[in-house]
């Protein structure tokens, strides 16, 4: 019998996506980087396509524990649209949550940002790369909370140093990047060190949750976050 606290880790994740998604809509992470080079000239933040939540269509590649959570806090933005990715979600759970399944090729041109959440696997390795951000609008933000690898470094790279797209990156592909990255000096480009997931006191939630399933062992209850054999194929 095995137990997983991948639930639990979820939650953090899943309020670091959303405050990066609400901060994507209003370009906020890369105007604040312009910021120190234009100073007082507020011109800049002109030419960056549209700066509102308002309206907002947001992509969510994986419907897991995290995309799950993420599109039920997107509810609380007015006239949002969530699309949703998953071969293996159900229709009606995806409707539930707040957004509409559609496929991969469907989901990418109308999105305002999109949101990576589906496992490190070997057949997601490099899921979004130069065809799938090629179809992408421009000044549409790529945001991976995921793992670096369901990224292609070096064709997010190509886009973002042509200014076409934005991308907030809390997990890259090597992890860090070298040091000699185009992307840590992009304005358009925000980098977080693999902090989304719990750190500091959010890991006491694990702690508990994980003291919570020992009891349930001890007692002869069933498991809340017990991983199965035949969950593994889906799972990272």
């Amino acid at each position: 019998m095995h137990y997983s606290a991948a639930e639990v880790n979820a939650i953090p994740v899943a309020e670091f996506t959303f405050a990066a998604i609400v901060m994507a809509g209003k370009k906020a992470p890369f105007l604040a980087a312009d910021a120190r080079v234009h100073r007082a000239n507020w011109s800049y933040r002109r030419g960056r396509g549209p700066l509102t939540n308002l309206g907002l269509t947001v992509g969510i590649v994986g419907f897991s524990r995290i995309g799950r959570r993420v599109v039920e806090r997107l509810q609380a933005l007015a006239e949002v649209t969530c699309l949703v990715c998953d071969p293996f979600a159900d229709p009606e759970e995806v409707a539930a949550a707040g957004a509409r399944l559609v496929d991969l090729p469907e989901l990418l041109p109308q999105v305002d940002v999109l949101s990576i959440h589906a496992p490190q696997l070997p057949s997601t390795y490099h899921l979004i790369g130069h065809g799938e951000l090629a179809r992408l609008r421009t000044h549409t933000t790529v945001i991976n909370t995921a793992r670096g690898s369901l990224v292609d470094t070096a064709a997010l790279e190509a886009e973002c140093v042509a200014g076409r797209l934005n991308a907030i990156l809390d997990v890259t592909d090597p992890e860090p990047l070298p040091a000699t990255s185009a992307l840590y000096d992009l304005p358009n480009v925000m980098i977080t060190p693999h902090i989304a997931d719990s750190l500091d006191s959010e890991i006491r939630r694990m702690t508990d949750a994980a003291l919570d399933e020992l009891e349930r062992l001890r007692t002869g209850a069933a498991l809340r976050y017990e991983v199965r054999e035949s969950d593994l194929t889906l799972q990272a």
